[in-house]
This record gives structure tokens, sequence and C-alpha cells, in this order.
């Protein structure tokens, strides 16, 4: 309880920085919270791993299998949207480019859902340090202008106010971006793992279609023929 008493005390003698402050850190904290849900929580680096149960489908020239697995997965594995795209693209016979063309773009979009928001953090960090610095300036102005037409009596009480506003909101502009940086870093790190993950697996099904694709258009062929045959005998 002492404590919390302190802390109202510092932030009412912060003066009017300590309210920009304290909606920066707001802001950052809930920014925390959510990047920390979405990279740790609701993603796992699993992409990779998910994509290797792909390979003996792929070589098969089984799309249709694989387009439908992928899309059953899609709501838990990223990998999966950019796995069925390229098949999808390779049982339409649209060869390496489209098939290439078609997983760039879905990769693309799941690698920019990586890194949403976690750029304003250190943004708000950089802020609210600046922010604290402007309320040390303008707490040391406002005690020596107090102290350039004040009585003597009441300088050193004038004088130790404007340095006691200074230093408070230095100190709250600091609280509030460290966290704020070190957060940074972590979800950062964590964003890029993720996307090296993502792209690994989706590198791996591009090269087992790339690969397997003139097997797999000679299997689709063989096939038709056959289909057309079984007609033709019936």
């Amino acid at each position: 309880m002492e404590f919390l008493t302190k802390v109202a005390q510092a932030f009412q003698h912060g003066g009017f920085w300590m309210w920009p402050i304290l909606l920066i850190q707001v802001v950052s904290i809930a920014i925390m919270i959510e990047r920390a849900y979405a990279l740790f929580v609701r993603r796992k680096i699993t992409q990779t791993n998910f994509a290797l149960g792909f390979e003996e489908s792929i070589r098969r020239g089984d799309m249709d299998g694989v387009i439908a697995k992928a899309q059953a997965a899609a709501m838990v594995n990223p990998v999966a949207r950019a796995i069925a795209a390229g098949a999808l693209a390779a049982r339409n016979l649209g060869g390496k480019e489209e098939i290439q063309g078609k997983m760039d773009e879905v990769l693309l979009e799941e690698n920019a859902h990586l890194d949403h928001r976690t750029a304003f953090l250190s943004m708000l960090g950089n802020v609210a340090t600046l922010t604290g610095l402007l309320g040390t300036i303008t707490g040391m102005i406002k005690s020596f202008a107090a102290v350039a037409f004040a009585n003597p009596a009441e300088k050193a009480s004038l004088l130790s106010a404007g340095i006691s506003e200074a230093m408070n909101a230095t100190a709250y502009g600091l609280i509030a971006a460290i966290p704020a940086l070190v957060a940074y870093a972590i979800l950062q790190n964590r964003a890029n793992r993720l996307a090296e993950d993502l792209n690994q697996g989706g590198l791996k099904v591009y090269n087992w279609l790339s690969y397997a694709y003139e097997p797999i258009t000679s299997y689709q062929i063989k096939t038709s023929k056959s289909e057309r045959q079984h007609e033709v005998n019936a």
C-alpha cells in the first residue's frame, strides 16, 4: 500500500507529460499482450514438420488428396494454405512458375501477419523516452523560471519541486520504454523464427511439386488414357 502511495505521489509530481507517457505505456502493453498471444500461443514452430507429411502423396501424384488434406488443416497450419495453392496449380498443369507464384502469394500474406504491430513497440519505446526527456526539460525550465522571480526564502522549495518534476518524468519515460524495447526484440526474434519455419516448409513442398511435376503430368495423362479406354470398352 505504501508503494502504491509513493507511485501516486511521483505521478502527481511528474507534471503534465506523465499522462502522455501513461497512454504510451497502456498502448505498448496492449500490443505486447496481443502479439505474445499471436506469436507464442496461436503459432507454433511446426510448419516444416507438417509439410513433411505431404511428400509421399506428392510423389505419387495424388494432388486431390494433397489439396483436401491441406485445406482441412489450413486453419491450424498456415503453410497448409500455400501447399493447397501449389498443389492446385500443379494439378492444373500450370508449370513451376505458376506453382511458385501461387505459393509465394500465400507465404507473403502469412509472413505479413507475423509482423503486424510489432514495429510499433520500438517506436513507442523511443517516443516514451523522448517524452520523458521533454518532461525533464519543461520541468527544469519551470524550476529556473520560478527561482528567478521568487523570494529568497522560497527558492529552495521551488527549485526542488521543479527538479522533482523533471526526474519523475525521466524515470517514468524509461519505465515505459524499457519493457517495450525488450518485448520488441523478443517478439521480433519469435516472428523471424516462425517465418523461417513457414518458408522452409513451403520451400520443401515447392521442391517436391517441381521435381515431381513431370511424373505428376505423366500420371494424369495415363489416368486420362485409362479412363477413355475404359469408356471405349464399355
